[in-house]
């Protein structure tokens, strides 16, 4: 562990910049399916010549460069370099359609956008001519759209041109243009808690908002992420993640860099890929979200791969049964991995465990506080602290909480109380040392005739049923009692259940208002692109499975 202040002064670029120094030669970006490796110098090279193409373009500080890709080499690299020139790196759900991203470049009122050819079924490259036609007439960097009056410059992510955009290899030329006085006086006028990355939350319980945080909330947090792992330059880190989500950008990215840790990206999840890049690479950490731990699991290939490099990693996103993680820490090797709460608000981790947390703590909490943050479990009515073990809402204080939402103070105000308190939304109770566990959120609490049903239990308690492969809980409408139990599952192949099967299992052994009124077999559960289900889409679901509730 380091002896380093809890809280440092630093930009972004002067944290990639001192890695840079200390470890120029060891490993920085690795992508196992392609010819693409970069030691650290040969990275903060690449960032710098990105750097000062972007000033070259016009780009000033302060404007905001919105990301619309998957996990692409140069994503990393435009991470830093919008980081360096004071620029504010706007990420862009690789789901989003063209209503979605039409909304975030009007709201973010955003300068500049950078694009892939495009994922799944999205055309991103179509889709900005649709938005911006103008695209198609106008020199590159003259934009003036009448849709998009702030737009100035699109680009491509990769050597392709296209109409309208400017390619990498162009603005990499461009840089040289830049002089060395002017690039460090860029550099010189930045500060710490300058705006450096705006996320737009997943709208999982709903319209997506502009979440500002700054160089000293991700820079922090994802220090402190990579200590509680234990995290060395030696490290050699998985990150199959979106980057457009914290969990990739913060968790995965900063977390590295903050400590020299080797960075085996993939462009997009795949879990034979994740088996090779472990194994070929040696990797010692990997991240996830439940699911992806499970599909690994379960993959027909699991046993032909070795895994034994592996020691630690983060699971996040959502709840983890305790199964899937003994699972994990056994035949994955991975006795040190730990788990992060948090929120995009704040930065996003709050709380973590370590690895020297014994077994119960690393499976039934979410950890303690990180340093030099401050978590509350308050009464959601009251807003005072709850007694030790008391059920409430979490809450946390410290450099970590946003700056706020763009262009949304009613909205700012709502989250972050008068001292400065963010509010998660989230249920929690915490023990006489300080960890957390979650049982559920504000919104996704049912009340069952005056009753208080916590999905998290009756999930956590289904999932050990014999043929279940993944269940989760929501409320379903009910003009009797206001809302009743459903169960959505997930059914391990060849498995075969009834309802009743599924009632029957809890009878007698949870209370009889938290067992399943409506039980439903699904394949597969809504989910946003960073791997969280959406659970309010399971409660439209209900609605239109059991109208008659």
């Amino acid at each position: 562990m380091t002896d380093r202040p809890a809280v440092l002064d630093v930009t972004l670029g002067q944290l990639l910049d001192e890695t840079v120094a200390k470890w120029p030669h060891r490993d920085a970006v690795i992508y196992v399916d392609r010819d693409f490796r970069l030691s650290w110098r040969e990275f903060g090279d690449l960032v710098d010549r990105f750097a000062r193409g972007l000033m070259a373009l016009g780009v000033q500080r302060g404007e905001k460069v919105a990301v619309w890709s998957t996990n692409v080499p140069y994503w990393v690299a435009l991470q830093f370099a919008t980081a360096k020139i004071g620029a504010v790196l706007l990420t862009v759900n690789t789901s989003y359609k063209t209503h979605e991203l039409e909304y975030l470049l009007r709201q973010s009122e955003c300068e500049n956008i950078f694009v892939m050819d495009g994922f799944y079924d999205t055309d991103y490259v179509l889709t900005l001519y649709e938005l911006v036609p103008e695209l198609k007439t106008l020199p590159r960097g003259e934009l003036d759209c009448e849709r998009f009056p702030h737009l100035r410059r699109v680009a491509f992510l990769g050597p392709q041109k296209h109409r309208g955009m400017f390619s990498v290899p162009e603005i990499l030329a461009l840089g040289k243009t830049v002089s060395d006085d002017d690039y460090a006086a860029r550099q010189a006028s930045l500060h710490p808690d300058d705006v450096v990355n705006m996320q737009y939350t997943s709208g999982t319980t709903g319209f997506p908002k502009g979440v500002m945080l700054t160089h000293k909330s991700i820079g922090n947090n994802g220090f402190w992420i990579g200590e509680n792992q234990g995290f060395t330059e030696r490290d050699r880190l998985c990150l199959p993640v979106p980057l457009f989500h914290c969990f990739g950008c913060v968790l995965g990215v900063l977390a590295c860099v903050t400590h020299g840790t080797a960075m085996i990206i993939l462009e997009k999840f795949d879990p034979v890929l994740i088996m090779q890049s472990v194994e070929r690479e040696r990797c010692t950490a990997l991240y996830g979200v439940p699911t992806m731990f499970i599909a690994v699991l379960q993959h027909d290939l699991f046993e032909r791969f070795d895994f034994s490099s592996l020691r630690t990693g983060i699971m996040a996103g959502s709840p983890c049964p305790v199964a899937v993680m003994r699972q994990v820490m056994e035949k994955m090797y991975m006795e040190d991995i730990t788990i992060c709460y948090g929120l995009t608000e704040s930065s996003p981790v709050m709380t973590q465990t370590r690895v020297d947390d014994d077994i119960t703590r690393r499976t039934a909490s979410v950890g303690r506080a990180m340093p030099a943050v401050e978590v509350m479990i308050k009464d959601p009515e009251t807003d005072r602290e709850c007694p030790r073990g008391t059920q409430g809402e979490v809450c946390c204080r410290g450099y970590l909480v946003m700056k706020g939402y763009y262009n949304n103070p009613e909205a700012t105000a709502q989250a972050i109380d008068k001292d400065g308190w963010l509010h998660s939304g989230d249920l929690g109770v915490m023990d006489q040392d300080g960890y957390v566990s979650i049982t559920g959120r504000l919104k996704d609490m049912i009340i069952r005739g005056g009753e208080n049903i916590y999905p998290r239990e009756i999930e956590e308690f289904l999932y050990h049923m014999e043929g279940v492969k993944d269940v989760q809980v929501a409320g379903v409408p009910s003009r009797r009692y206001g809302e009743e139990v459903g169960a959505f599952v997930v059914l391990k192949e060849g498995a075969s259940l009834t309802p009743e099967d599924v009632q029957d299992h809890c009878r007698g052994k949870i209370a009889f208002h938290k067992i399943p009124r409506y039980v439903a077999f699904v394949d597969a559960y809504p989910m946003t692109a960073s791997g969280k289900i959406q659970k309010y889409k399971l409660r439209e679901m209900a609605a239109g499975l059991w109208p008659d509730a």
